[in-house]
């Protein structure tokens, strides 16, 4: 890596800890567990001090599931003492989303870096398209009657989630509000499912870079420890104050700025993939 300036290093500091802030209010107010913002901050910032390109983006997903697990307790007992958070949902969508998040971590062992950059840009700059539309698109009203067909919807979104470093809500929140759920109901039951796809998810991106040469000090696998406990703090406290804003502002126009940022983060992962 390059050498550091104390300038530098104070710089880097102040963007994590803004980024991690942001990250924090997000996951509470929508429900979409920070990692949208926690993976592009920390592959960037990895990328500006000329960390090893191939273990970049793999080091930036595994981290933000690990402060995921964390996170979303903090964001699930706010929105449960608020009556938000469903939980025979949870329990129906649990197991599935738990193996598709534990097979997205292991999977992270065979897919290169570019490929796993085209995953978060893909599915961010899909789920910033969603977030921009005026109206939330309605399918039907209510869960699928089939098990399996829930537990399918629960093991794509487990993985796809684990592949990306995100907790569940920015997938299950579209999924339930098509379904017609309630949308702070919605948000609150998304923060149940970031435990359920962070934890088994790190696990499995802990096993996939055990051996990996080239990691920082302080790393379990992919999952490095100094990083998640800078970044803890700021998310765990802010998520409960993102929580309380949910239950009173009304979010659209919050929703449709954080789409243009996703947006455009999304392009430029994308371009990143391409570029190799």
């Amino acid at each position: 890596m390059a050498d550091l300036t104390s300038y530098d290093i104070l710089i880097l500091l102040v963007v994590l800890s803004i980024s991690s802030s942001v990250a924090g209010i997000l996951a509470g107010l929508l429900g979409v567990g920070g990692g949208i913002v926690i993976v592009p901050m920390l592959f960037w910032m990895l990328s500006l001090v000329d960390f090893p390109p191939e273990l970049t983006m793999h080091m930036a997903v595994a981290t933000s599931l690990a402060t995921i697990i964390f996170t979303s307790v903090s964001s699930t007992r706010a929105h449960w003492r608020k009556g938000n958070v469903d939980v025979a949902l949870l329990r129906l969508w649990a197991p599935a989303m738990a193996l598709g998040a534990l097979a997205g971590g292991l999977a992270a062992k065979v897919i290169d870096p570019a490929g796993l950059k085209g995953v978060f840009g893909f599915c961010a700059l899909a789920v910033a398209l969603n977030m921009a539309l005026p109206k939330a698109l309605v399918v039907r009203d209510g869960l699928p009657q089939k098990r399996a067909s829930n537990w399918v919807i629960a093991f794509l979104t487990g993985g796809f989630s684990a592949l990306m470093g995100i907790g569940g809500g920015t997938f299950s929140v579209p999924i339930l509000t098509a379904l017609s759920f309630n949308i702070r109901r919605a948000v609150g039951t998304a923060a149940g499912f970031g435990l359920i796809i962070a934890l088994p998810a790190t696990v499995g991106f802990i096993i996939s870079g055990w051996d990996v040469p080239g990691r920082p000090p302080l790393s379990l696998g992919y999952v490095n420890i100094a990083a998640t406990i800078l970044i803890l703090p700021f998310t765990v406290l802010l998520a409960p104050f993102g929580a309380g804003l949910a239950s009173s502002l009304d979010t659209k126009w919050i929703k449709r700025a954080f789409a243009l940022f996703l947006g455009i983060t999304a392009l430029r992962m994308l371009q990143a993939a391409v570029a190799g």
